[in-house]
């Protein structure tokens, strides 16, 4: 395709067509100069190719796991196998640009969307991200990155401004898009329907264009959710590229803008260049591709076994045996919750349930205990009957789609009332209960937990999920998930409770920095589970952890190695997980920070060393004296465990940093701040003492509290409180 050559050749109007969609899936045709349409579909976890806004009728395709299972794996390579699983399915229908994946943050646990999300975590979305990204495009099919940026609710989304501070921003809500724009080159970005600090993200030039494509160099397009865009005119001028969906109803506006000379050619012809270089680079990278569903389903099923996480195994319950004299109860054995509602709704290539799973491994009675909403008696009576008979009960319960769902934010993070009813009857009679807790995100168990023996976090398992947690349960497979995200004890524990989901102005991340783990692990906040935490049916030891160096200048690396031994009986999965954490800083920091991992496999007895690698950036901090990341000069714990919380192994290296990151004092600080700031501390005692005024005076208390201007009151002349200025090194 000749871009330049079809630029000359175009007519206002086509170009003005181009930058909308031609109908809800498609990009427009033109096809006097052989200009092809694009298909686009929805897509976080598999294929939804769908009619229209239809969200029940698309077409068969495999139902992967959701995005917060997906990250419960830890397990890169998978993700990067799913991603080139679905592209192959998008070339069996057509698709040519996936939409997904996901990866705005999880202020809150009622987000409405956090299943389709990765993690609390920036660096852990940006790190599966990256491998979905590439695993996709590795196969000749586009993606698109969604939704940037701090769309992190439902409530009011598309009309609310979120106010974030410059720090947050780029240090949790753009990190992960940064680290994927710049290590996997997706095709396109998807902007977010809110508003950022008062301005529309379709509309935005400060973060589409000086942040996206000039600060990152993305050099692919930027499309929009699907309604997003409030004014035509301005989202060209501010940096979008592609209005979805179609038809174009403000091409006029567009073209009268245009021709009154509000919007120049430069602009279209730049956006009508992405356009054309998608439709380019859709067809250069087309690959012929098999798609095997049969194989897709099994990989779904890995992915599952590698991302449900065991939360409890009190008196080692499980795994069961198959001589367990066994009940199942509740209604998602039977219909399982296996995906979320909204926009990536599938229709999955084949479904299997858990109670027939269970039922190939061992010989079970059922009963299903409760509806979808409300208490039914009878159901209630019969599951407690059944449980009476049994040695052990295993019980489904979950979420539902009207509680989780794109569209709505969730009201609490319970159960329903009548799932937690059945829970409390079945414990009347049976005290060996294994729950199975289908949900798109952190629940609260803190209410049942003391009659359960075995918790077993599902999540929203994706079409194989049945046959993942009956081999899960039976020890058919180790489990190895460990959470993407914090379960609280209370919701109201959060650090966004306050200030979630806001009103329909606006809503303030006023956590800042503080999200997730972050804020729990800072202010030592009971949780429930943490950050990264996950059991096995195995035990692993940590042990000899070294580090490259013990001292850093900027630019260097440092490789961090640990040995990890099975010292159990089984086969298994460790996920070592290294924080930082900065001893001593100017800016408030996390106590700890998320800065790599890896998930190796060890059979009973085995040992090996992990190497992860630190960077420069990995030390830094967004500094918004500098408008840039920069590492502080001083000391920082590496921190090795298998959760946040549970931290195995310590270690120190010192960092010499050329960037200047104190902050600069004025005549306004405290003249306690000037003794206690090792620039100015000598300088300040000096200047006490020649007033006579040590520890020991009366006044001493009074003085550390003054600022530096109030040393007028003590008869100065102006010359010498000059010099003391000039010798403190600041201005008047």
């Amino acid at each position: 395709m000749k871009i330049d050559q079809l630029l000359t050749e175009l007519t206002i109007a086509e170009k003005i067509s181009l930058l909308s969609g031609a109908d809800f899936w498609h990009t427009e045709a033109i096809e006097r100069l052989a200009i092809p349409a694009l298909t686009l579909t929805d897509g976080p976890h598999g294929v939804r190719l769908a009619e229209g806004g239809d969200l029940e009728g698309s077409q068969p395709a495999t139902s992967f796991p959701i995005e917060a299972l997906a990250a419960a794996s830890w397990n890169k390579g998978l993700i990067s196998k799913m991603g080139k699983a679905i592209a192959r399915e998008c070339y069996h229908y057509g698709v040519n640009v996936l939409l997904g994946p996901g990866v705005n943050g999880k202020r809150s646990p009622l987000g409405g969307r956090n299943f389709e999300y990765y993690s609390e975590d920036p660096y852990l979305t940006a790190e599966l991200g990256t491998a979905f990204v590439k695993g996709v495009q590795s196969q000749g099919i586009g993606t698109s990155v969604k939704h940037f940026v701090a769309n992190e609710q439902e409530t009011n989304r598309m009309v609310v401004s979120s106010e974030v501070s410059e720090r947050a921003l780029r240090e949790i809500y753009f990190y992960p898009f940064e680290m994927i724009v710049k290590k996997a080159e997706p095709w396109t970005v998807m902007c977010s329907y809110n508003k950022v600090n008062g301005c529309y993200m379709s509309e935005n030039n400060d973060y589409l264009t000086k942040v996206l494509k000039e600060e990152w160099n993305f050099k692919g397009l930027i499309m929009s959710d699907w309604g997003a865009v409030a004014d035509k005119v301005s989202s060209l001028q501010g940096g979008l590229d592609l209005e979805m969906p179609g038809p174009g109803k403000a091409d006029q506006q567009a073209l009268a803008a245009y021709q009154k000379g509000e919007l120049t050619l430069e602009i279209i012809d730049q956006r009508v260049r992405k356009v054309l270089e998608l439709i380019a680079k859709s067809a250069a990278e087309k690959q012929q591709l098999n798609c095997d569903f049969e194989e897709n389903h099994k990989l779904a099923q890995q992915i599952a076994e590698e991302g449900i996480v065991l939360l409890k195994n009190e008196a080692e319950i499980l795994p069961l045996q198959t001589s367990d004299k066994i009940a199942v109860i509740g209604k998602f054995a039977e219909e399982p919750r296996f995906q979320g509602g909204g926009s990536s709704h599938m229709t999955p290539y084949k479904l299997e349930n858990p109670l027939t799973a269970i039922k190939r491994i061992a010989e079970v009675k059922y009963a299903q205990g409760y509806q979808e909403t409300g208490i039914d008696k009878d159901l209630l009576a019969a599951a407690v009957k059944v449980a009476e008979q049994a040695e052990k009960v295993i019980l489904f319960v979950g979420t539902t789609e009207m509680i989780e769902s794109e569209g709505y934010d969730r009201k609490d993070i319970e159960l329903p009332t009548n799932q937690l009813k059945l829970i409390k009857e079945v414990a009347r009679v049976n005290q060996n209960l294994v729950l199975v807790n289908y949900s798109g995100a952190a629940v609260n168990l803190t209410k049942i937990d003391s009659k359960l023996k075995a918790v077993l976090q599902a999540w929203l398992p994706g079409q194989a999920g049945a046959a993942a947690v009956a081999n899960i349960l039976f020890g058919q497979v180790n489990p190895s998930g460990k959470l993407s995200e914090t379960f609280p004890l209370n919701y109201k524990h959060n650090p966004s409770y306050l200030n979630f989901p806001g009103n329909i102005n606006s809503v303030e991340y006023k956590e800042g920095i503080f999200v997730g783990y972050r804020y729990y692990d800072s202010k030592e906040l009971p949780v429930k589970y943490p950050f990264g935490y996950g059991l096995s049916y195995t035990k692993f030891e940590y042990k000899n952890l070294e580090l490259s160096h013990s001292k850093l200048k900027n630019g260097q690396d440092l490789k961090v190695a640990v040995e990890i031994k099975n010292i159990g009986e089984r086969t298994g999965k460790e996920i070592v997980q290294l924080y930082l954490q900065d001893q001593v800083s100017t800016v408030k920091r996390p106590s700890k920070e998320l800065k790599a991992f890896a998930k190796v496999n060890l059979k009973p007895g085995e040992s090996k060393v992990v190497t992860l690698t630190l960077v420069e950036r990995d030390f830094a901090f967004y500094s918004e004296k500098l408008n840039d990341f920069a590492v502080e000069s001083g000391k920082f714990t590496i921190l090795v465990g298998a959760s946040s919380r549970d931290i195995r192994l310590t270690s120190e290296v010192e960092f010499d940093s050329e960037s200047d990151l104190q902050e600069k004092l004025t005549v306004k600080h405290s003249i306690e701040r000037f003794l206690n700031d090792q620039r100015t501390g000598a300088v300040m005692k000096n200047i006490l003492q020649q007033m006579g005024v040590d520890n020991k005076a009366a006044i001493y208390p009074i003085i550390l509290g003054m600022p530096l201007q109030n040393l007028a009151m003590f008869e100065f002349a102006p010359d010498d409180l000059t010099e003391i200025y000039h010798q403190l090194g600041i201005e008047e």
